[in-house]
């Protein structure tokens, strides 16, 4: 009983995640009636805790399917209960990509669950607790993206329309880059137990330097805009313009001063 009583603590979602849901919920209905006297700040908001839950999915997913994998450690660590305060780097996991996002409009990859892999048997299943946390920020996307591709826009405000595509361009990037085969990017942990043991070990120590190198690349203007071809390409085929994708971007740093082309009509 006692054991069973643990377990149930070790998955019960925490407060932090449902205060964050909360104000995702409270911001988006702002952004959706215009009841914000500044749209641009309930943009800001709404897009910012969203991220956030999106993020602590993101590694539920990796701790979940680790879980099922035969890592039973993730329970008494906190994983399961998508407290982002739990993860092991919550300044890579949290602070970071929102700080990324404010900055640049980009969605950072996190990544600070401790999966103890020795418990896990099976390169299938390696593979899957690597996948896991990038397939959530695609699932993210197609959700985000809903209203776009099944053409039922009619009725949905400006404003909460250029907050889903910004929000759906986060999820994109999010996932593009968390599965490139780059060492310390979940990417490369779906490839990773499929390589020799000699590849793995000569790869090991450049895994802390995987994501600055990808961000360092993604300075280059030749490779940032191919990157970003790709992306506006994907969320085309999901039906959101990079209009609505730049209108959102342009909302949500509010205090910039707009280019005028994104102006929101206030009740």
């Amino acid at each position: 009983m006692g054991h069973q009583g643990g377990a149930r603590h070790e998955r019960r979602i925490s407060s932090v995640f449902l205060g964050v849901c909360a104000v995702m919920a409270v911001t988006g209905w702002a952004v959706w009636t215009g009841y914000s006297a500044s749209a641009g700040l309930a943009v800001f908001l709404f897009v910012t805790a969203a991220w956030i839950v999106s993020l602590c999915l993101h590694e539920y997913a990796h701790a979940r399917t680790a879980l099922h994998g035969g890592d039973l450690t993730v329970g008494a660590k906190g994983y399961l209960t998508l407290n982002p305060l739990k993860y092991t780097h919550a300044l890579l996991s949290i602070v970071l990509p929102v700080l990324f996002v404010i900055l640049g409009g980009i969605g950072l990859p996190g990544g600070a669950v401790f999966i103890e892999r020795d418990r896990i048997r099976g390169r299938w299943k390696h593979s899957l607790v690597s996948a896991a946390g990038p397939l959530t920020n695609v699932a993210f996307a197609i959700v985000c993206t809903a209203p776009f591709w099944l053409d039922a826009l009619e009725g949905v405000p400006l404003a909460f329309r250029y907050a889903l595509g910004f929000l759906a361009l986060l999820q994109v990037t999010a996932a593009i880059l968390n599965f490139l085969p780059v060492p310390g990017l979940d990417g490369y942990g779906v490839i990773e137990p499929w390589l020799s043991y000699r590849v793995r070990r000569e790869v090991e120590p450049l895994a802390p330097f995987g994501l600055i190198a990808v961000f360092a690349l993604l300075w280059i203007p030749g490779v940032n805009a191919f990157f970003f071809d790709v992306v506006d390409a994907v969320l085309s085929a999901l039906g959101v313009s990079e209009l609505e994708t730049y209108c959102g971007r342009d909302l949500y740093r509010f205090w910039q001063k707009g280019t005028g082309l994104c102006e929101v009509p206030q009740d």
